[in-house]
Parts: structure tokens; C-alpha cells; sequence
């Protein structure tokens, strides 16, 4: 099968390898659609270096899905045939933190498409039974390669503990910023989001949301300064390391601030202003726990992540894309792009 390997920074090839062979305990799925993210792009270029257990060569891809093809010993047959997507997060399945529903934080995890495990730029990808989730048929490609942050950003606003009728600022624009929107949203609370980019501010302005802000007062309706408004709750989705502190402080005294989003250099809080404001601050890391939400909220239609998609693209134009290439006239709204964009292994 064809597959994209990263053999260090900015070096990509699309090589030829052996079809993976499930394992006992395993399925083997065909890739649908494989989402390319900031995380993919930050490895691609050599921003993050620092992962546990990283090792070049490197298989990409923790977004997707695809339709089981074959089973390992031990796993149900009712599996093939069926479309689904799995749990990025894979713990050792022995540990305390394993056995008490805190995978994601096992010290000896592997990460599909990060840690371990090959990623799902490829034509097929093997993982554990265990870590996945069938789609519905409602839940087409483009929505199931993006259950992996739309389940990143249900866990963000499950930690935004909002009631409905709250107003929630989330800061960025990239898939998760909106996914959060649009999943808080649909629960109720007035959202806005606060970006830099005209391009993609000029996106989230299709969206739907009460108020998009960028940096300062540009003129356009819309993109002007942040209000002075009572925020019940701020989701940083950024990677800005100036961000956290500014969630800090406009966060309401008694409410709550979400880090998701990683800078690549750290980034400094004011602790005496969460106690002195009596903050309550929720860190998130991954989307397990709330990728089944997710998968729920797109079936219903409570959520369609679809209109996020830019662009797909073939194995071929891995390299271009992560490297800061965008498609042409890609988009469906006509004014700006949206953040995500895909991959088909087979185009």
C-alpha cells in the first residue's frame, strides 16, 4: 500500500510498504479520510521535538476514518464491513490509570500517528479493537475524520461548565476553536471567538457565531476590538503563549478558563490572579472521553463539522500542505476557507 512517511523534519516520501495484518485483538481498516492538524504540522516542521518516544521514521495521522476490512484472533467478525474511527490515546491497559478510565494519561501510552504507533496516512491502518467506535451512516467521511477534534472540543466545553444562556469567548479560529463554538452553541450558551487572521475571521463570520473580534478595530463589522462583555467562561485554543495569561483575566471572578491549545514555548499564568479571582482552570489533553459525544452530535445534527472542511487532497500533497500550501479556490462559503484539511489515501 502507498503511505506517507516523515523521515525528518520537512522530509516527506510516499513510499510503498507492507499492508498491515491485524493482530489478535486487532482490526485492520481501510483510511477514508485522514485530517491534517496544527500538531502535524508543528512535527512537520520541527517545532515539537520533545515527545516522548518520538522516532523518525514517522507515519502521520491521528484524524480519521475508515471501514474495517479484517479482524485478529479474539475480536468480533461483526467488526468487518463496518465504519468507524478509534481512540488516538492507546494505554497499556494495566496501569492504575488505565484501569480507571485515565488512558490518555498512561505513562506508557502509545499515540496513533505520534507515539509508537503508525499514523493513518496510509491506504489501510491497524489499531486495537478496544479503542474503536463505529460510525453511523449518517456520519459520512468528511464528518468522521473530524470525530478526533470535534471529541477534543467536546471535553473543552464539558470544562467550560456551561449552563445555557452563558457567554463563552473561545480564542482561535483553527478546528477545535470552532468545533468548541458550535458544540457550545448547540447547548445553549452565545459564543464568540477571538482571532488574528483576517482570512479566517472572515470565516468564522459565516459561521453563525454572536461575535467574531480580531486584534483591534478594523472597520469591518464584525472583526473590530473585543467587547468589554462578562465572559462566564474562556476556551483557549490558541497556540499563543501570551494567551493564557489574557484568558486569566477576562474570564468572570468564579468561572472558568479551558487551556487546549499548546504553545511551542511556555507560557506564563499569574497564579494570584486565579486565586484572587477564583478561577477555576481545566487543562485538556486529547479527545478520549468525549469522542462518542461528538459522534452523537453529528449523527443528530445537533453539530455539522462538515462546513470546516477547506479542502481534500491526495498522499501526494501531504508535504505541500503541511508545509503551508492551500489548495485553490477551496471552500464552500465563498469568504474565506475553512481550517481543515483532508486527505483521501486513494486519490
Amino acid at each position: 500500500m502507498r503511505a506517507v512517511s516523515l523521515r525528518a523534519p520537512r522530509e516527506i516520501i510516499v513510499e510503498e510498504v507492507e499492508n498491515p495484518i491485524a493482530g489478535p485483538g486487532q482490526v485492520v481498516l481501510d483510511v477514508e479520510r485522514v485530517g491534517l492538524c496544527g500538531t502535524d504540522v508543528e512535527l512537520f516542521s520541527g517545532e515539537i521535538d520533545d515527545l516522548p518516544d518520538w522516532r523518525f521514521p514517522q507515519r502521520l495521522g491521528h484524524e480519521w476514518c475508515g471501514r474495517v476490512v479484517s479482524v485478529g484472533e479474539g475480536v468480533d467478525a461483526s467488526w468487518i464491513g463496518r465504519r468507524a474511527t478509534a481512540d488516538t490515546m492507546l494505554g497499556c491497559g494495566v496501569c492504575a490509570r488505565c484501569l480507571g478510565g485515565r488512558q490518555h494519561v498512561c505513562d506508557n501510552r502509545s499515540e496513533i500517528g505520534l507515539i509508537r504507533w503508525p499514523g493513518a496516512l496510509a491506504e489501510q491502518l491497524a489499531v486495537p479493537a478496544t479503542a474503536l467506535l463505529a460510525l453511523p451512516d449518517s456520519v459520512d467521511s468528511e464528518a468522521g475524520a473530524l470525530v478526533e477534534p470535534g471529541g477534543n472540543a467536546m471535553r473543552a466545553v464539558r470544562g467550560a461548565g456551561l449552563a445555557s444562556g452563558d457567554r463563552l469567548l473561545v480564542i482561535g479560529t483553527g478546528a477545535i476553536a470552532m468545533l468548541s463554538g458550535l458544540i457550545a452553541r448547540a447547548a445553549g450558551a452565545e459564543v464568540h471567538l477571538l482571532g488574528r487572521e483576517p482570512s479566517s475571521l472572515e470565516f468564522a463570520a459565516t459561521m453563525g457565531f454572536a461575535g467574531v473580534w480580531g486584534p483591534g478595530s478594523d472597520g469591518h463589522a464584525g472583526h473590530g476590538e473585543l467587547p468589554r462583555l462578562p465572559w462566564d467562561a474562556v476556551i483557549d485554543a490558541s497556540n499563543g503563549d501570551s494567551v493564557p495569561a489574557r484568558a486569566v483575566d477576562l474570564v468572570e471572578p468564579g468561572k472558568r478558563v479551558v487551556f487546549i491549545g499548546l504553545s511551542t514555548t511556555p507560557s506564563l499564568v499569574d497564579t494570584r490572579q486565579i486565586a484572587l479571582k477564583d478561577v477555576t482552570v481545566v487543562g485538556v489533553l486529547s479527545a478520549s472521553g468525549g469522542l462518542a459525544a461528538a459522534i452523537e452530535h453529528y449523527a443528530s445534527g445537533l453539530v455539522d463539522p462538515r462546513p470546516l472542511v477547506g479542502a481534500t487532497v491526495g498522499l501526494d500533497q501531504v508535504a505541500d500542505v503541511l508545509a503551508g500550501w492551500r489548495p485553490s479556490g477551496s471552500g464552500r462559503t465563498g469568504v474565506g476557507t475553512g481550517p481543515k484539511i483532508l486527505v483521501d489515501p486513494r486519490r
